[in-house]
This record gives structure tokens, C-alpha cells and sequence, in this order.
């Protein structure tokens, strides 16, 4: 594996000296998703016009009074934010390498996930991509598998649930896969894969997949364990099967970052992908598919659809990405536009879904601020 950078990345410039002015009403939202107990704290970073305009930490790690106050440094549980920014991201290399072929059938990278239904034999990697693989949204596979050696044929054999190319389910499942045969394809890791061919080249110099053990403690916890009573979930990735996963790093969650580097890779996505990528894989790969009818997903990214948690004001060439923990990165290339908002909404529980209400108020604070909307 060669790296595929030319240039080093333009960080945006910082320009926030004037955010909490500038952006009083949007980070005034989010205080009052604060006090709602929507999620503790957040970290936000705003990149317009190819400046990070605000860089923002707010709140503090739980509700105690005594917890740590969030910075803007601060690197939370990205979740599923990871399927963009990872996975998709890395299927974008592949493709643009010839490595990638968006209509080949999974089997040919993963053989064994063929089983004995035939219409497996008609899953691509595009329909993976694109959340219309027939396969489930979730499955609890870390009730039956731990570890890479019983995970590995637990994510190859479950079973689909409709037909390839025809429904739309967003499914962890498909990632996870997706990861595999990457890791297949190049015989790399698949965290060390995006290591050097994305955080390194786009300067996230504090994105892993796995936080070294001493910086779990300036990690914000994600939530007291269901399943283990008096475990804090800190420092590790929240989801079960990312966990069951051991040593390998899976594809639908696990990456840990600060709210900067997440800015740096949608500036990156804002320049047309370079240094690591060429505009024309960008704009394939974040257009909306024309099927299954009705979709609003790209290949590994979704679309605005009323109602978006991207709010009322991002264009319809907008993209982003949610993620169960609390997170989201929304992209506009009309306005040269991208937020990133960080948050640990499922402290101390996962019951709270008050940030569905909180994150389209915020994105569209942000949007009147700017543009001077009333």
C-alpha cells in the first residue's frame, strides 16, 4: 500500500476570536440542551468559506457539578460518524486505486459470506455502501461471539432480510463487512489502514480507534453499563459488537476523536478531497442514489430529507452523518459550510432523544448567524 497524498492538507484557518458573539444564539441552544439534560457537554468546531469560524467546548463531562469541563480539545466517541469518515472515506481510496470495484459482488473479497442463499451471491459493495444490501439494521452478535476468531463468521452468516437493491435499512451489519473486505483486499488492519491513508495525510493527528488507556479519563463517558452493573463506559468504544471485536478495528464505529480533526477531514471533503482524493470520487460518492426509489443515502453518507437533523437551511447537495453516542458532522458545499457537534447524549443512559430536538435548532442557529437571519 502506497500513500495516496500529494500535498499536505490546508488546515482552515482559525478566525473564531469573535464565535461567541458571532454564534450567541447557536450556543445558546446548545446550553439549553444542557439544562434539558439532552447531553452534558458538547465540543463544536464551524469551518465557512474555508475558515474554522468557532471552536467551542460547552458543559462538562456528566452532570455532576464537580465533573471536568469540556474543551474544545476534547475527543469523544464518534460512533457512527465513523462509517463516513473511515469507511467511506477508505472505499473512496480503494475505488479511485482500481482496488474498489463499487458493483462487485461482496463474494469476491469474502467468499464464505455466500452461505446457502443465493441472493447473497447478488450483494455489492455499492448496495453496502448505500444501506440496500438486504441486510439488518443491528444484530446483538456480542451475545453469542467474542472476540475477532468468533466474531468473523458471527458477521458473515447473518442472514439477510430482504431482497438486495430493493428496501433501505441502514445496517451496522454492512459496515462491519464492508471493513472486513477492505482489510481483505489490501491486507492491512483496517485502524491502520485509515491511519495512513487518512488521519495522518488530513493532520488528525488525535483520531484512533482505540484512546491509549492513560487518556481514557479525559474522554467524556458514553454511559453506566446495562449489562455490568457499576461499569462506566469511558475511553472505549460504547457500541457492544465494536467491543466484541478484540484486537481488530470494525468499520460501522470505534473512531475517537476532537471536534478539530473531525473540521479537518470535512475541509478536506470541502476541497474536493484533496490531498487524498480526487473531486470527481467526492461528488460520486455523496450524491444521492437514484435506488432503491425514495432513498436519501449516498454511497456512505446521508442527504438532508425533511425533516433532517441538519435543520431547515442546509442545500440539497448537503451531506452528513449521525452517530448513536451523540455525534454529527453535516457538510454544504453550496455555502462551503461544515458542523461538527459532539456530544455524550446517552450519559448516564441511552433513554434521553432530546438531541433530535437540540441538533436541527442548533444547525439552523448556525445558518441564521452567519447569514444574519432573524
Amino acid at each position: 500500500m502506497t500513500s495516496s497524498t500529494e500535498t499536505r492538507p490546508r488546515h482552515p484557518a482559525p478566525d473564531f476570536a469573535q464565535q461567541d458573539t458571532r454564534f450567541a444564539r447557536a450556543f445558546d441552544v446548545l446550553r439549553d440542551g444542557i439544562a434539558r439534560h439532552a447531553f452534558p457537554g458538547a465540543a463544536v468546531a464551524i469551518t465557512h468559506q474555508g475558515r474554522l469560524v468557532a471552536l467551542k467546548g460547552l458543559g462538562r463531562f456528566t452532570y455532576e457539578p464537580e465533573s471536568p469541563a469540556v474543551q474544545p480539545e476534547t475527543i469523544y466517541d464518534l460512533a457512527s460518524v465513523t462509517k463516513a469518515v473511515a469507511t467511506t472515506t477508505m472505499a473512496m481510496i480503494l475505488y479511485e486505486r482500481g482496488q474498489f470495484d463499487l458493483d462487485a459482488p461482496l463474494i469476491t473479497a469474502l467468499p464464505e459470506f455466500a452461505g446457502d442463499d443465493s441472493r447473497r451471491q447478488q450483494v455489492t459493495f455499492r448496495m453496502l455502501l448505500a444501506h440496500s444490501s438486504g441486510l439488518p439494521a443491528y444484530e446483538r452478535l456480542f451475545e453469542k461471539a467474542t472476540g475477532y476468531a468468533q466474531m468473523l463468521p458471527a458477521i458473515l452468516a447473518v442472514p439477510l432480510t430482504n431482497n438486495p437493491g430493493t428496501q433501505v435499512e441502514y445496517s451496522d451489519i454492512g459496515f462491519l463487512l464492508l471493513a472486513l473486505a477492505m482489510t481483505q483486499i489490501t491486507r492491512w488492519g483496517f485502524g491502520s489502514l485509515c491511519a495512513y491513508e487518512i488521519f495522518r495525510p488530513l493532520g488528525m493527528l488525535q483520531t484512533t480507534f482505540r484512546p491509549h488507556p492513560k487518556l481514557r479519563s479525559a474522554v467524556p463517558p458514553t454511559e453506566k453499563s446495562p449489562r455490568f452493573p457499576g461499569t462506566i463506559i469511558q475511553g472505549e468504544v460504547n457500541d457492544e459488537n465494536a467491543r466484541a471485536m478484540g484486537s481488530e478495528d470494525p468499520g460501522h464505529a470505534g473512531l475517537f476523536a476532537p471536534a478539530e480533526d473531525v473540521a479537518r477531514f470535512a475541509e478536506c471533503m470541502l476541497a474536493g478531497g484533496r490531498p487524498i482524493l480526487r473531486p470527481e470520487t467526492v461528488a460520486l460518492f455523496t450524491r444521492r442514489q437514484d435506488s432503491p426509489p425514495g432513498t436519501s443515502r449516498t454511497l456512505g453518507w446521508d442527504t438532508p430529507s425533511p425533516p433532517s437533523q441538519s435543520g431547515q437551511y442546509f442545500s440539497p447537495r448537503s451531506f452528513g452523518h449521525l452517530g448513536y453516542t451523540g455525534t454529527s458532522l453535516w457538510i454544504d458545499p453550496e455555502r462551503r459550510l461544515s458542523v461538527t457537534l459532539l456530544t455524550n447524549r446517552t450519559w448516564p443512559d441511552r433513554k434521553s432523544q432530546l438531541i433530535k430536538e437540540v441538533r436541527p435548532r442548533f444547525h439552523d442557529a448556525v445558518v441564521e448567524c452567519l447569514e444574519g437571519r432573524t
